[in-house]
């Protein structure tokens, strides 16, 4: 079969695979509808290894480059392992790319994202999503509702994240929040913002495209960094204070920076970026201020209600979608579009069939 395999930085091919075995105890093995190209996906081509283990073996799977990649999927259950009744053939469900090793104090306690020898879907997993097929654990899998389809189902993943980093911060209807970077992420933390109540969501971009969907995904207004400085803006919206709430989703080192500047006094900041290497904040500002900074990274334990909310009308995955591609068009189409066309693309899904 086929798959996208990363060998290195830019060095992304389309191979043949071996065909994944029967799925063992506790594992269901699935047939992939689609798999959306993720900001992490594009760290990893363009400047990677961020989560792909090259000098050793991961100490959990004992995956090594070369690696079967992707992880924002979707898909269909063709098969079931020994002691999995939780699931049947035909099942339509999406994935979580998180596997925990099941001893650890994070895995005993129900925060398996943090487990101290985590490994995913996509990185340092035995399959990819950008394939035809692959065993996950039982575990990783989430039934689809009828109403949602198999391309928004790729959008599972990545939403999940945001109704997580969402609920983190606290974002209630006495909030102003904003949304720095309005690229998928970013966008679907909107979205989440919006359907969680808050009471003003303001986005910050500077792609036109992207500044086009953040408007037509909800957003009160729009800050432009071009154009405009953004922390008298973000005075100005707020009435002289900051934004109650900030998500930083963009993964630049100016964009944190400024995230930071625009949070008011006792505000909280959460940062769901991706970094290829350390940025700044400034500290100053930050303890002078009492401002609450935290991270946030994936959905986990929050897929059910996510499917839920995404039944919600103000969770749009058509605006998301900007493009489907085939599998052997991910570098040239997939990857090169994300990254050099951002005025044209939000969300790109792959059909690895």
């Amino acid at each position: 079969m086929k798959a996208a395999v990363w060998h290195g930085r830019e060095d992304v091919r389309i191979e043949q695979v071996s065909e994944p075995p029967g799925p063992p105890r506790g594992q269901v093995q699935v047939q992939v509808a689609w798999c959306g190209i993720c900001g992490t996906d594009l760290h990893e081509y363009a400047g990677g290894p961020v989560y792909i283990p090259v000098e050793h073996p991961h100490p959990l799977t004992g995956v090594q480059a070369p690696v079967q990649i992707g992880h924002e999927m979707s898909g269909t259950v063709i098969a079931v392992g020994e002691g999995v009744d939780q699931f049947k053939a035909g099942d339509r469900i999406a994935a979580c790319p998180i596997v925990g090793c099941m001893e650890c104090r994070w895995c005993r306690s129900g925060s398996m994202a943090q487990c101290d020898k985590v490994a995913f879907l996509g990185t340092s997993w035995t399959g990819g999503a950008l394939a035809e097929r692959l065993n996950l654990n039982a575990y990783q899998c989430y039934k689809l509702t009828d109403a949602i389809s198999d391309e928004i189902g790729a959008l599972v993943e990545p939403f999940s994240s945001t109704v997580r980093a969402v609920a983190q911060s606290g974002a209630g209807p006495s909030d102003n929040v904003a949304i720095v970077g309005a690229g998928p992420i970013g966008l679907m933390a909107l979205m989440a913002a919006r359907i969680q109540g808050a009471k003003r969501v303001v986005a910050v971009e500077v792609a036109e495209r992207r500044i086009q969907a953040a408007l037509e995904c909800g957003a009160d207004a729009v800050i432009n960094p071009r154009h405009s400085d953004p922390e008298a803006q973000a005075r100005e919206i707020t009435g002289g204070d900051g934004f109650d709430v900030v998500l930083e989703c963009a993964g630049q080192p100016a964009s944190v920076l400024m995230a930071g500047k625009i949070t008011r006094t006792r505000g909280r900041l959460v940062i769901m970026g991706v970094f290829e290497e350390p940025a700044a904040l400034d500290l100053f500002d930050l303890v002078f201020r009492e401002k609450i900074v935290s991270g946030s990274m994936s959905g986990y334990g929050l897929y059910n209600e996510t499917i839920q909310i995404m039944s919600d009308p103000l969770f749009r995955g058509d605006l998301l979608i900007s493009d489907r591609i085939g599998l052997d068009d991910l570098v040239a189409k997939g990857y090169h579009g994300l990254l050099h066309e951002k005025d044209r693309h939000v969300k790109i899904l792959v059909r690895p069939v």
